[in-house]
């Protein structure tokens, strides 16, 4: 496998959300053929633990992606309700990432 990079400049998407009281602001870019390339994540103050443990989720996503690991494979192994809704903030933000083009 190969890593797919990016050019380096590209368009972004940010998006801001709660999950469970807490805010999140991400940041979202694509491949030119429109598949999700790369994600950021921050949560709370800097330097605070949640806002550690969400960049690198972030940084685990975005090279996941690069390596042409499919968003339905990651969305599908990541924590849901019994109806489907995704419990955490990368699951929310996968999600709207399915929705915004």
């Amino acid at each position: 496998m190969t890593r797919e990079k990016l050019p380096d400049r590209r368009a972004s998407t940010s998006v801001k959300f709660i999950v469970d009281g807490l805010r999140y602001q991400c940041s979202f870019s694509r491949f030119a053929d429109g598949r999700p390339a790369e994600v950021f994540i921050y949560a709370g103050k800097v330097g605070s633990n949640v806002n550690v443990m969400a960049r690198d989720l972030a940084v685990v996503t975005s090279l996941a992606l690069q390596y042409g690991v499919p968003v339905d494979v990651l969305r599908s192994a990541l924590e849901q309700e019994k109806d489907g809704t995704q419990r955490g903030p990368l699951g929310v933000l996968l999600k709207i990432m399915d929705e915004v083009p």
